[in-house]
């Protein structure tokens, strides 16, 4: 027989469902990349704060899937065939879309410049090197040693909830470079946001999980739980609501919208905290 489950347990178990739009993502810069080769390229001090705004700037990431590669064994049994796994394969790169800021169009320039420096290009032709301008049709490429523009750690995707309660997940990834920055079509027709996607290469994943102090487990929430939140359950949607309203916006490209549900959620948000 079926078991009775009640109400309650139903909204606590059921009802907090993860939610896409609550991610962070981390980017760190190869330990070859320094702040000259940066200036040079138009990133000139490129500090923490520059640093903090291109990660903010990432509108949508991917979580990696990863398989296991299995071995076929038909030997043992009569008429049975079994699968045994020998290793694990991982996707083989992973997708970051950011939104391309006005003031110096951070992710398109700093995601080149990577990518500039990975095959050794340079504008100003090298007597002491016989390197080429690349701008000299028999320029040539010399790549970079991996150790110089491989980031063995530091590239990360942290995935919360919009209550910062509970378990967090943290997907960490293995000597990452950027292999590719997708055409951004432009156009004179009706304005939209600038989007910059760019395909990581990496080995392999692993995810780290942390608990928000002072919160409960979000595997055994309650009603009870609920109640303790510093909002009302009213409140709590009324601020989710006005989260996908703004998360909306910002995909809609208009600027008037933005706006407007900018402020909306300035004033609810200000509202709530007296």
């Amino acid at each position: 027989m079926p078991a009775k489950v009640s109400v309650d347990k139903i909204k606590a178990n059921l009802l907090r469902p993860a939610l896409t739009s609550h991610f962070e993502v981390q980017i760190q810069k190869p330990s070859g990349l320094d702040d000259g080769y940066l200036s040079a390229n138009g990133l000139p001090g490129f500090t923490a704060s520059k640093q903090s705004k291109l990660n903010l700037l990432c509108s949508e990431a991917t979580l990696p899937g990863s398989s296991l590669a299995t071995h076929e064994n038909t030997g043992d049994f009569t008429g049975v065939t079994e699968k045994f796994a020998y290793r694990r394969l991982y996707d083989d790169r992973i997708d970051f879309t950011f939104y391309v800021d006005a003031d110096n169009y951070i992710p398109i320039r700093f995601f080149e410049t990577w990518i500039k420096f990975i095959v050794g290009e340079s504008q100003a032709p090298s007597k002491d090197s016989g390197k080429l301008s690349s701008k000299d049709p028999a320029y040539f490429y010399r790549v970079q040693y991996p150790n110089d523009y491989i980031v063995p750690q530091g590239l990360k995707i942290t995935k919360f909830e919009r209550t910062h309660e509970g378990n967090t997940l943290i997907y960490n990834f293995v000597n990452s470079y950027p292999i590719a920055v997708t055409s951004m079509p432009v156009s004179y027709e009706a304005s939209s946001l600038l989007k910059c996607t760019v395909s990581f290469s990496y080995i392999r994943y692993y995810i780290e999980s942390k608990d928000v102090t002072g919160t409960s487990d979000s595997g055994s929430r309650s009603s009870k739980g609920a109640a303790d939140s510093p909002h009302t359950g009213a409140q709590n949607d009324e601020i989710e609501a006005l989260d996908i309203e703004y998360t909306q916006a910002l995909a809609s490209g208009n600027n008037d919208r933005i706006e407007a549900a900018d402020i909306a959620v300035t004033e609810n948000l200000q509202r709530l905290q007296r």
